[in-house]
C-alpha cells in the first residue's frame, strides 16, 4: 500500500510540475521517512555518496563548455559554415539546422545546450525565411538530441560510471548512431522541401566556404582534441571536459575575441544553475534507489527482465520500450541511476556487451528528450517559437520516427556500431 501511494504521488507531482530533481527527493524522503528500518539520515548520505565520482565531475565540465560556446558565438561559427554548405539546397535552413548539431554535439555532450544555443539563432531565421513553426520547432529539437549520441556525451559519462564502462568505447560507439540519425533526419527534410515546397538560399563560392571554415576551425577541433586525447590515454573523460572547458575559453577570449573578462562570471552562474538541476537529479534518484531497493522494486524489474523467455531480442526490445516510456517523464541521468544497475545482470547473462547497452539506453532516452510530457528540448525550442507543446510535438513527430528507426536498427543489428570501437580498441572486446 505505501509503495503505491508513493508511485501516485510522484505521478501527481510530475503532473502538477514540480521540477524531476524536487520529486524524486520529495518521494525519497517521505518513503525512507515511513520506513523504521532506514534511517532518515539515509537519504542524505546516499545524495552524497551518489554525487561522490570523479567521473561525474565531468558533467558540470562538459555544461561549462557548451555555455563558453554559446555565450563565445562559437555556435555562430558553426551555423554559417553549415549554411556554407547545405544552404543552396532546398530546404537549406533545415539541413544547416541538423548539420550543426552534429557539430555541435562533439563540443557540448548536451542536447539541452544545443537546443537552446542553437535555437535562438536558428528557428527565428527558419521562420523568416518562411519555413512553419512546427517545422522550425521540430527540426530543432529533434536535432537537439544528437547531442546525447556523438562524443562527448555527458549521458555516457554518467552510464560508464554507473556499469564500469570504458568512457573511450563508449564515445568510439556513439559516432556512427549519431550521424546515421542526423543523414536520416535530413532525408526527411528532403521529402518536405518538395512537399511544402521549402525556400533555399543562393549557393556560396568555395572561396567563401573556406574562409568559413578556417573561422570554424578552432571549434571543430574541440571533439578530435577531446576524443584524441582520452584514446591515447593522455587524460580522463573527466580532464577532457576540464581541457575542453579551458580550450573554449581560450578560443572565445583570444581568438574569436568574443567572450570577454566580464563575462565570465555570469557564465559561471549559469552554469551553476544548469549543473544543479541535473546533479541534484542524480543524488536525489540514489535516495531513491535506496527506498526501491528495500521495498523490492528494482528486484521486481529485474526478474522481469531476467524472467522474459525469447532471449537477446526480446530481452533488448523491452529494454528499448522501457526507457522510451521512462524517458517521457524522467531525465536520462537519474533514469539510469535508477534502472541501469537493475537490468546489468540480466543484459550480461544474455551477452549484451555494455557499450552495446549504454549506447541503446543513452538514444533511448534521448528520445525522452521530445516527447511529453517532460520533453526538455521541446519545450525550450517551443518556448523560443512561442507554440504550443501539441503543435511543437506534431512539428517533430516525423523526425522523431526516422530516429526511432534509427535506434532499432542500431539496437538489434549491434555489429553497425561495434565496428568503430573494436577496431580502435580491439584489446577492450
Amino acid at each position: 500500500m505505501t509503495e503505491l501511494f508513493l508511485v501516485l504521488g510522484f505521478i501527481v507531482l510530475v503532473a502538477i510540475g514540480v521540477p524531476i530533481a524536487f520529486s524524486l527527493g520529495l518521494v525519497a524522503f517521505v518513503g525512507i521517512s515511513l520506513v523504521d528500518a532506514l534511517p532518515v539520515v539515509v537519504v542524505f548520505t546516499k545524495m552524497f555518496n551518489g554525487l561522490n565520482s570523479f567521473v561525474l565531475l565531468a558533467v558540470p565540465l562538459f555544461i561549462l563548455a557548451a555555455n563558453i560556446m554559446n555565450h563565445g558565438n562559437i555556435s555562430q561559427k558553426l551555423i554559417d559554415f553549415s549554411l556554407s554548405l547545405v544552404g543552396h539546397i532546398r530546404g537549406g535552413l533545415a539541413h544547416a539546422n541538423i548539420l550543426v548539431s552534429m557539430f555541435f554535439a562533439g563540443v557540448s555532450g548536451s542536447s539541452q545546450a544545443d537546443t537552446a544555443g542553437i535555437g535562438k539563432i536558428l528557428i527565428p531565421s527558419m521562420e523568416n525565411a518562411g519555413y512553419d513553426k512546427e517545422t522550425a520547432v521540430g527540426v530543432t529539437a529533434v536535432s537537439s538530441t544528437i547531442g546525447s549520441i556523438i562524443p562527448p556525451s555527458i549521458v555516457m559519462v554518467v552510464f560508464a560510471g554507473i556499469t564500469n564502462t570504458s568512457v573511450s568505447a563508449l564515445f568510439l560507439a556513439g559516432i556512427i548512431p549519431g550521424v546515421l540519425v542526423g543523414v536520416a533526419m535530413m532525408g526527411v527534410v528532403v521529402y518536405y522541401s518538395y512537399k511544402r515546397n521549402f525556400p533555399k538560399d543562393h549557393k556560396i563560392d568555395y572561396k567563401r566556404i573556406w574562409v568559413l571554415f578556417k573561422d570554424s576551425v578552432p571549434a571543430l577541433l574541440t571533439p578530435v582534441i577531446i576524443l584524441g586525447g582520452i584514446l591515447t590515454g593522455f587524460y580522463t573523460a573527466t580532464e577532457a571536459a576540464a581541457f575542453a572547458c579551458l580550450y573554449a575559453l581560450i578560443i572565445g577570449l583570444f581568438v574569436y575575441k568574443t567572450i570577454t573578462w566580464k563575462d565570465i562570471p555570469g557564465i559561471l552562474k549559469e552554469t551553476l544553475l544548469l549543473s544543479s538541476l541535473s546533479l541534484f537529479a542524480l543524488a536525489t534518484a540514489s535516495a531513491l534507489g535506496e527506498l526501491m531497493a528495500y521495498y523490492g522494486i528494482s528486484t521486481h524489474i529485474a526478474n522481469f527482465f531476467a524472467g522474459t523467455s525469447g532471449g537477446r531480442p526480446v530481452f533488448i526490445g523491452l529494454v528499448v520500450v522501457f526507457f522510451l516510456f521512462v524517458g517521457t517523464f524522467m531525465d536520462g541521468i537519474p533514469a539510469m541511476i535508477l534502472f541501469v544497475p537493475v537490468i546489468l545482470p540480466s543484459a550480461l547473462l544474455l551477452g549484451v556487451n555494455p557499450v552495446h547497452l549504454g549506447i541503446i539506453v543513452t538514444m533511448t532516452l534521448s528520445m525522452g528528450l521530445v516527447t511529453p510530457p517532460y520533453g526538455l528540448c521541446l519545450l525550450i525550442a517551443s518556448s523560443i517559437s512561442k507554440l504550443s507543446i501539441e503543435r511543437s510535438f506534431r512539428g517533430a513527430l516525423p523526425y522523431f520516427l526516422v530516429a526511432v528507426g534509427v535506434l532499432l536498427l542500431v539496437a538489434f543489428f549491434p555489429d553497425v556500431i561495434m565496428a568503430i570501437p573494436r577496431m580502435i580498441m580491439p584489446s577492450y572486446f
